[in-house]
């Protein structure tokens, strides 16, 4: 028994170093799932004017001054959420940003590029149209609490937002040192209070990826009155979109 438990530690000792260092060098490709689609959907995009890269955005143009800009999760393809989001905000210009690396878009995703490219949208949309709604989902939450908190869209919608996604890796691997490892942070609790558009927090009851807690958490730091959150009851991460008061509780900010 002692010759084992002496084995299994010397085997723990020797795959767990090779386990960090796989994790460190792999873990953008556990992050950023870029979805495969049809070239026929990204016709109706436009480029933005990005010197490094080739960065695309799927769109439905209207006239006026409102708009909205959707930053999707970690696996969306945006083409798939332009039909849905355009039918729920009628009167709105509709913008979804295509990571780099996701549906067209060329480059790598990174913390650091999505966000100078969430920003570089919103600077493009705002030439057009002065008022700016920001939806972001799941990982793109994340990029919509930073472009919120330096620049001013007139709302901010949150759905199924982390605190951190330090926070998350933290809790699902526990035995690994994420504070240590994770390159892109997300750090959604050290912008919130500079946001100063009302703010909507939705988040999925069942979610087992983004636990409600963890957003309980990041509506704490947002200003006082400032933020709500409404949990859809029977929801889960993946089906909160489905949920009959998805758009409904979205109807405020048109």
């Amino acid at each position: 028994m002692r010759s084992k438990i002496l084995f299994c530690l010397k085997t723990l000792a020797i795959a767990y170093p090779i386990l960090l260092v796989l994790l460190f060098f792999f873990q953008r490709n556990m992050i950023y799932l870029p979805m495969g689609g049809r070239s026929g959907d990204l016709e109706q995009t436009m480029t933005l004017p990005i010197a490094e890269a080739k960065v695309l955005v799927s769109f439905r143009e209207k006239e006026g001054p409102k708009s909205l800009i959707y930053y999707g999760g970690n696996a969306e393809y945006p083409p798939d959420s332009l039909p849905g989001i355009a039918a729920a905000f009628p009167q709105h210009a509709v913008f979804l940003l295509h990571y780099r690396g996701y549906a067209g878009s060329s480059g790598n995703p990174s913390e650091k590029t999505i966000v100078a490219d969430a920003l570089a949208l919103f600077d493009e949309v705002a030439k057009k149209h002065g008022e700016i709604t920001l939806l972001g989902r799941s990982l793109g939450a994340g990029a919509a609490v930073q472009v919120a908190s330096q620049r001013k869209p007139a709302r901010l919608i949150l759905v199924t937002p982390f605190n951190s996604l330090l926070d998350i890796a933290a809790s699902r691997f526990p035995i690994f040192p994420a504070r240590w490892l994770l390159l892109d942070k997300y750090e959604s609790w050290r912008f919130a209070p500079q946001v100063a558009a009302p703010t909507l927090i939705l988040v999925a009851e069942n979610d087992d990826l983004i636990p409600p807690a963890n957003s309980k958490k990041l509506l704490s730091c947002f200003a006082e009155g400032l933020a709500k959150m409404v949990t859809l009851a029977g929801a889960d991460h993946n089906t909160i979109s489905f949920h009959p008061q998805y758009y409904r509780l979205m109807e405020e900010t048109r």
